[in-house]
């Protein structure tokens, strides 16, 4: 039997939709309802981008020490995190 659907597995809310290569706008809608359900500061993090806390001293900007990360800043680097877990798993 000739599988006409643009992928093999069925839907699941514990694993992101695979892309097979085809039908990129089909897997794109899939995957951005897939993490947006988990959590919608996971797609903030993928349309955005990378979080990195900074600090400014001086009006000079540098990275901060994983000691000096507050509460807020720990959740986003989370979220990056997972992000790349669901984009690299999917």
């Amino acid at each position: 039997m000739t599988n006409k659907l643009p992928f093999e597995e069925g839907a699941s809310i514990n694993r992101p939709p695979l892309f097979c290569g085809v039908n990129y706008q089909f897997w794109k809608v899939r995957m951005r309802i897939f993490v947006e359900s988990i959590d919608k500061g996971i797609w903030d993090a993928i349309k955005n981008g990378h979080f990195i806390p900074m600090i400014e001293n001086e009006k000079v900007f540098s990275k901060k020490s994983l000691s000096q990360w507050t509460k807020s800043e720990r959740k986003k680097v989370q979220l990056d995190c997972i992000a790349k877990n669901i984009i690299v798993c999917s």
